[in-house]
């Protein structure tokens, strides 16, 4: 092996709990610097177009926010088997991701150079947020991270030819990039501005709107304008991107406040924990949950509180009662068609909706290459079955009008079929139930949901019945409402 994919030239490994990334893991700063890398990388024409087609990051910000972190935890970890499974997951989630952009632009989320981009990115920002908080790395750690991420890349490309091997010339390569080849695209305009404005409540502070709205409302725009200050003025001055006045002495005091953190106690900070706990659902079996049930409950509070002093107007605080002569927790269909059907957020349902949901599922329940693709292809039939039956002017998609007016059963063959694949999956043993160990695995650890069946067991048609009841009968309060309705 080569010392790039297994350590530096001295013989320090360049993964596990003394590389450089896990020193920055729990670091604040990352909250500040991922969000300007993601924008770096959303300006890329390539990547742009994928996040507009492919991704959830608009209406599952927080999902995909919990999946960027644990997927970076593995393939930066000592575990090499650990890694070479990970990085085969995201190929083949890559993979199929391609298409072209609204210009007839192709693209491809398999492309070695806009792939080698995104790491640039990674590496770039958290340069520059340590510079920005007064911190700025010295050129032997600053080595070392380099080698780290080019270790990253070789390990989903095989090699890290893309990036330059010296850090030396790293720095003309991003330049260069910047300056010729990124632009003012959909997708970095949204995260930059309609992302901040429309972030979903995390689920310890869903039972808690106003309070949300109206944090929302003070740091949103905050956020948008240090981002925007931080970026590359190059970038800045061809994107037209408007700069805030004063908001480049605010980025440097973002950045300076989050870096006081270092001053804590190690330990007090733990990004996955934080991010696990904001994602946890209140009835989760979770160990944690009854902490989130406790502070959800104070914020239910203080959010009534802030109503009765200061009303917001607007739809987002009211949480109209259950129809009179109706089930509380049937779904209502608009609801159904946002929350679950939409994932893309787009206003419509169309294939990429229902890979997302595959891709989630998929990465839940941590599948195999060989089941992976059975659940993608039950869900493929699935999307052609609702296509023939719903998209009424032929347009390829299905409208939110178009799903309403119908109002249809969606529990055809084809999404049977999906439940069936779903329980193949969890079935390990193939005796036809899934036994204590597999119910924990899957609900526990994949739903952070606990269902109590009379027996301690699950059978297929129970299985099958319970996922259809969601996905059809559009009822709350299944297991699937964490990882498929929830932000």
């Amino acid at each position: 092996m080569t010392t790039e994919t297994t350590g530096t030239a001295d013989g320090a490994t360049l993964f596990g709990p003394h590389s450089q990334f896990a020193t920055f893991f729990d670091d604040p700063r990352w909250a500040l610097a991922i969000i300007r890398a993601t924008v770096l990388e959303a300006a890329h024409p390539q990547i742009g177009a994928a996040l507009a087609d492919n991704s959830t990051f608009v209406t599952h910000p927080w999902r995909r926010l919990r999946n960027t972190f644990l997927s970076m935890r593995r393939m930066f970890g000592a575990d090499q088997a650990e890694r070479e499974r990970e990085a085969a997951r995201l190929n083949r989630l890559h993979a199929r991701m391609s298409g072209s952009d609204s210009r007839g632009r192709a693209y491809d989320a398999m492309d070695r150079a806009t792939r080698a981009w995104v790491v640039a990115t990674l590496f770039e920002s958290a340069v520059t947020m340590c510079r920005l908080s007064g911190q700025p790395l010295d050129q032997d750690t600053m080595e070392r991270m380099y080698a780290e991420y080019r270790a990253y890349l070789a390990a989903l490309d095989g090699d890290a030819a893309e990036l330059p091997e010296d850090l030396h010339d790293f720095w003309p390569y991003f330049d260069r990039v910047v300056e010729n080849e990124l632009e003012n695209t959909e997708a970095a305009r949204v995260i930059l501005y309609r992302l901040f404005d429309h972030l979903p409540a995390p689920a310890l502070l869903d039972g808690a709107p106003t309070l949300w709205a109206a944090g929302r409302a003070v740091v949103g725009p905050l956020l948008g304008a240090i981002t925007v200050a931080s970026l590359p003025e190059p970038y800045r001055r061809r994107a037209g991107l408007p700069e805030m006045p004063g908001a480049a002495t605010l980025m440097q005091g973002a950045y300076l406040a989050a870096g006081l953190t270092r001053f804590l106690p190690e330990g007090w900070i733990n990004a996955e924990t934080i991010i696990e706990t904001l994602s946890l659902s209140p009835d989760s079996d979770d160990p944690r949950a009854r902490t989130v049930t406790a502070l959800r409950a104070r914020m239910k509070r203080a959010s009534a509180l802030l109503r009765l002093l200061t009303p917001l107007s607007g739809d987002a605080d009211f949480e109209p009662a259950p129809s009179r002569g109706t089930d509380e927790n049937r779904r209502p269909a608009e609801e159904f068609f946002r929350r679950v059907l939409d994932q893309t957020g787009d206003g419509h349902l169309d294939w990429p909706d229902l890979a997302a949901m595959a891709r989630e599922l998929s990465t839940r329940l941590d599948l195999d290459e060989p089941e992976e693709t059975r659940l993608y292809d039950a869900f493929a039939a699935w999307w052609r079955e609702l296509q023939a039956a719903l998209d009424t002017d032929g347009d390829g998609r299905v409208s939110a009008e178009e799903y309403a007016t119908a109002v249809p059963s969606l529990a055809g063959p084809a999404l049977i079929r999906v439940a069936e694949v779903l329980f193949d999956a969890t079935d390990k043993d193939g005796n036809g139930r899934i036994d204590a160990d597999e119910y924990r695995t899957l609900f526990r650890t994949a739903f952070h949901r606990d269902l109590t069946t009379a027996d301690g067991a699950y059978g297929k048609s129970a299985f099958v019945g319970d996922f259809l009841s969601f996905m059809a009968g559009r009822r709350t309060g299944t297991p699937y409402d964490p990882i498929l309705a929830d932000a």
